[in-house]
């Protein structure tokens, strides 16, 4: 959609038009409302990810009528999850259950698209190459709206009875409402990031030995994402640093993948991230929300923000249609049960400080609270969608 056919006041205008924020617009187009999206990137970016769809995320995929994209473009189903832990090696079938008979993990060049597609097939209005740039509030404080803006600063005001941020960990709305940082994690792990030819899979791998993790994850192109993850404060600079740490930490694990990654250059060069701790912010206040990263974070050490991301998107958007700020508040109230355990597991498991038994028994830790995600989507009431969405706004007005 280009920025001149933007109408000049939408129910909900969303910041950041990837996984958090084009799913919210989807749910919340599908149910009746209009909705802007803007995103300052073009649609299909990539971004740094582990790409991993846990089953929740996939079961999200299923119930909104858009795994068979992800399967159309080349996502290889992926049938075991596998943990070695050394001396001990653990695999998972993945079990066919509520539709869901296998994992993904699709490159966001390829997820991100799909679901910016559903929310304009839905009727929202996602344009790309604009940002929030500030925010309109009215004599209350309340926020009604949002300024727009181009690469050239080019500014447009939007009115909105809703403002959601779904615009990352360094979210702008977050910064303009003031959302507070509620429960913050200790630890960081610095992650290296490689797509490599030649390691064709049917399955997630997740190795560990003391002071080092490693993933294998199948993706599009047959190409493996490999990571490798060590202590933050082992993290070093420029691309000698980057491709030294990975290359060491995926030999400390295994010399045989070391050996065959050492044949080849990965496809786009070696990726780093340096770590950022963990959050809960306030994610909710007077025509306000925050999505995604912008509001929960946790480290990608245990490969789960896409499938949070993707539950958290429709627990905001059901708050949406079900009610009033009230019903907002509720929102961050059932995200961060379902958080944090997540966040706290991930963040001792970030820590490295871990002795091999230990690891195991966090990694049970953590599988308990991801059955409870899967749960709660699993709850989510389909008469919701009856509901009134309009009730929302009506009462914020």
């Amino acid at each position: 959609m280009e920025p001149h056919a933007m109408a000049d006041h939408y129910d909900v205008v969303i910041a950041g038009a990837r996984c958090s924020g084009a799913s919210t617009a989807m749910l919340l187009a599908r149910s009746g409302l209009r909705v802007l999206v803007v995103d300052p990137l073009p649609r299909g970016r990539d971004t740094l990810s582990t790409h991993a769809l846990m089953r929740g995320g996939v079961l999200q995929l299923h119930r909104w009528g858009l795994l068979d994209a992800i399967r159309s473009a080349g996502t290889p189903p992926v049938s075991m999850t596998t943990f070695d832990y050394g001396g001990e090696t653990l695999s998972i079938a993945i079990e066919p259950r509520d539709g869901v008979d296998a994992l993904y993990a699709p490159r966001r060049t390829v997820l991100d698209p799909v679901l910016a597609n559903a929310a304009e097939a839905a009727g929202a209005d996602v344009v790309h190459g604009l940002a929030v740039v500030d925010l309109l509030r009215d004599r209350t404080g309340r926020v009604r709206g949002a300024w727009v803006a181009d690469s050239a600063q080019d500014r447009r005001e939007v009115r909105a009875d809703l403002v959601i941020g779904a615009d990352g960990v360094r979210s702008r709305v977050a910064r303009l409402v003031g959302a507070s940082t509620e429960h913050e994690a200790k630890h960081t792990a610095a992650c290296v990031y490689g797509y490599f030819t030649g390691l064709e899979d049917r399955t997630f791998l997740w190795a560990y030995r003391p002071g080092v993790s490693i993933g294998l994850i199948p993706t599009n192109d047959a190409r493996t994402c490999v990571f490798a993850c060590v202590p933050g404060h082992r993290f070093g600079s420029g691309r000698d640093g980057i491709e030294a740490l990975f290359r060491q930490a995926v030999a400390a694990v295994d010399a045989e993948l070391a050996a065959k990654l050492a044949l080849q250059e990965p496809a786009g060069g070696l990726r780093a991230f340096a770590g950022i701790p963990g959050f809960l912010r306030r994610s909710a206040g007077p025509g306000w929300a925050l999505v995604g990263d912008a509001g929960y974070f946790r480290d990608p050490i245990t490969a789960h923000g896409i499938t949070d991301a993707l539950r958290d998107a429709e627990l905001l958007a059901r708050a949406v249609i079900r009610g009033d700020d009230r019903a907002l508040s509720s929102y961050q109230t059932e995200r961060d049960e379902l958080a944090r355990t997540l966040l706290d597991v991930t963040d001792r498991i970030a820590a490295f400080d871990w002795s091999m038994d230990e690891i195991q028994s966090l990694h049970r830790s953590l599988s308990r609270a991801m059955k409870a995600g899967v749960d709660r989507v699993r709850a989510f009431d389909p008469d919701a969608r009856d509901a009134d969405p309009r009730f929302f706004f009506r009462a914020a007005g």
